[in-house]
């Protein structure tokens, strides 16, 4: 089997350059040629489209996300979206006790709707007028 030599995605000002040379080609096409795409064990490539539509937002300086993680670490992010679990407990994630700079020992209030739940982070100052 010949084995090409992974090529390193294109990003930034020679990104977008290369999109614009590219216009005439589908979106598919222009993804592969600047680098977006992987070639399986059995010799199928496939495009990565996400990671070129993220990378043509990052050459842009559009931000979508709001906050950027500040220790670098992948990892899975926020889908807004948390299932019961079967002990009857709602887990939220550090992914948005992260985005909300929440930390240890932060209190919230909890009202119950029909439907929905509501947290209310409780402030120094609503804390000691409770106790």
């Amino acid at each position: 089997m010949n084995k090409k030599k992974k090529i390193e995605p294109l990003t930034g000002e020679a990104l977008l350059s290369k999109v614009k040379q590219l216009e005439h080609l589908s979106k598919e096409e222009k993804a592969k040629e600047c680098g977006y795409y992987t070639v399986t064990k059995n010799g199928v490539e496939r495009v990565n489209m996400m990671k070129f539509y993220n990378a043509l937002l990052e050459a842009k300086e559009i931000e979508l996300d709001g906050k950027q993680s500040t220790n670098g670490r992948g990892g899975r992010s926020a889908s807004y979206r948390i299932t019961v679990q079967s002990n009857g407990n709602l887990l939220i994630g550090s992914a948005y006790t992260k985005q909300m700079d929440l930390k240890p020992g932060d209190e919230f209030e909890i009202s119950l709707g029909r439907k929905h739940i509501r947290l209310k982070q409780l402030d120094s100052d609503e804390l000691g007028e409770e106790e």
